[in-house]
């Protein structure tokens, strides 16, 4: 079973400054029928303009990844990490009891990233950080692990039973996942235009999956996804 949730049905707040649409609510925009996937919380697609950001707020009790599209941004926070984020590179921040962070674009371009926000396995963790580039090459043609509970294979940890993969496919290019028994997953397409499992997907597209076991991904041009393994 596929649910596709389109592009257009998002959320979407434009405040001169930033540009956002929301997969899911968030902020002023409520749909109680969109509260999340599985423990999926939050998919923000965002757009910063240049030499404004996010200044320091507080977060707690959540796991929030960051996924940098293009542009650059500047990460700063109450446990003292000072980290600059560019396209291809992700972050994790486990905010548990409480942080304070910030998030500029400093640069003289626009800022295109996805904010992920992701419930814990349990409340009151401590607050941690970690950020890794991830190169096309090795997400070229295939899925890619970027975020997983063990934090094997080079990804990043997080405090959830969900594993989190990248992929760039070029066009007439496709690759397959191996969904195991009981498990859901969230397909989102960050750019391009292709089809999962036959059903036709572009920009800003996501899609609920459940009690599908292969899942194959074609792109008919240029595509970047992620993909959500949910238990």
């Amino acid at each position: 079973m596929m649910i596709v949730r389109p592009s257009e049905a998002r959320g979407h707040a434009n405040h001169g400054w930033l540009d956002s649409h929301h997969t899911f609510s968030f902020a002023d925009y409520y749909d109680p029928d969109q509260m999340g996937f599985r423990a999926l919380r939050v998919i923000n697609e965002d757009r910063v303009a240049p030499r404004s950001g996010f200044g320091t707020h507080p977060h707690r009790d959540m796991e929030i990844v960051t996924y940098v599209l293009s542009g650059q941004i500047e990460h700063r926070d109450s446990m003292g990490t000072l980290g600059v984020l560019r396209a291809g590179e992700v972050q994790r921040m486990t905010a548990g009891t409480g942080v304070l962070h910030s998030e500029m674009n400093k640069s003289g371009e626009e800022l295109h990233f996805l904010q992920i926000w992701i419930l814990p396995e349990r409340k009151g963790l401590t607050p941690s950080y970690e950020q890794k580039a991830f190169t096309e090459k090795e997400r070229q043609g295939r899925f890619r692990l970027v975020v997983s509970p063990e934090g094997t294979d080079g990804a990043l940890k997080v405090h959830q039973d969900l594993r989190l993969y990248s992929t760039l496919l070029g066009k007439g290019e496709q690759t397959e996942y191996a969904l195991a028994p009981g498990r859901h997953a969230w397909l989102q397409v960050a750019r391009g235009k292709g089809t999962l499992n036959g059903v036709e997907l572009k920009a800003g597209d996501g899609v609920a999956v459940s009690e599908e076991s292969r899942l194959v991904l074609s792109a008919s041009e240029p595509l970047e996804a992620l993909l959500f393994d949910l238990a």
